[in-house]
């Protein structure tokens, strides 16, 4: 909280944090006056919106097919590959996506040459630089945010099950009655954390895909601070911006998590 100050002081390395003279709401207004700022938030809850749109379901998908399985060995196996990918450093994915899409010799331009299609400048073009984050992602933590779910699961009433079985029940019919509404608290508690998120998106992986052919669509307000920000060593505009985040993010998140009490009797408090 105490570096909250930043935001409403025209910092100096030298006066300290106190000795800064206050300049009120000015960083605020220069980032509400930026030409930029329309497109940064939009950016910004795009591709949020999308990521969440895309990958909130996948986990839950992926978790009710893991616990359908019976087959012990086959099973942990299914485990290790869909959890393997998170432990991969941003970076060293950020590698492989640049690999993988590079436009000559990359494996996805390969496989079009070979089928008579021309190359693709996948990371040059706007409009594919949403997907290809979005989808790297959630191939990355699809894995690992299914063990929540899994979690959730295991503590379903095993009796549900059995009388499941009795009165005849499929095993769509298991997931639909039994499993679902079983893990609805624990999805719900997410979805609320996740939209709470929408603003804080992480800059690291953005960044190291951001390339000037498709800044018009890749630049977001974290990108924007580290630019303009911190490595312009203005710390207070940075602070003031990372400040409209917090606000925003806390706005979402307690009017999601009030919208979720009052429909579902889940929330976070």
């Amino acid at each position: 909280m105490l570096n909250a100050v930043l935001a409403f002081k025209d910092y100096n390395v030298i006066k300290g944090i106190w000795g800064s003279p206050w300049v009120g709401f000015k960083h605020f207004q220069l980032f509400f006056e930026n030409p930029q700022f329309w497109t940064l938030v939009k950016n910004t809850i795009f591709l949020s919106g999308y990521l969440i749109l895309a990958g909130f379901p996948i986990p839950i998908i992926l978790a009710l097919m893991i616990n359908e399985i019976r087959a012990g060995r086959f099973k942990k196996f299914v485990q290790l590959v869909s959890f393997a990918p998170y432990f991969i450093s941003t970076v060293v994915m950020v590698s492989i996506i640049m690999l993988f899409l590079a436009p000559r010799l990359g494996f996805a331009n390969v496989a079009l040459n070979y089928f008579g299609f021309e190359s693709i400048n996948f990371l040059g073009e706007p409009g594919m630089f949403r997907s290809i984050y979005v989808w790297s992602d959630i191939w990355q933590t699809a894995g690992y945010n299914a063990v929540i779910y899994l979690a959730a699961l295991a503590g379903v009433d095993p009796t549900l099950y059995e009388a499941a079985k009795v009165d005849g029940a499929s095993r769509f019919q298991k997931i639909r009655h039994v499993d679902l509404p079983g893990i609805v608290p624990t999805i719900v508690i997410i979805l609320i954390l996740n939209v709470g998120n929408v603003m804080a998106l992480g800059f690291e992986k953005v960044y190291l895909l951001q390339n000037p052919l498709n800044l018009v669509n890749s630049e977001i307000i974290a990108t924007y601070v580290y630019r303009i920000g911190l490595l312009n060593a203005n710390y207070s505009f940075a602070t003031a911006v990372g400040l409209f985040n917090s606000i925003i993010n806390l706005v979402l998140l307690l009017t999601v998590n009030g919208l979720a009490k009052r429909l579902t009797k889940s929330s976070i408090w």
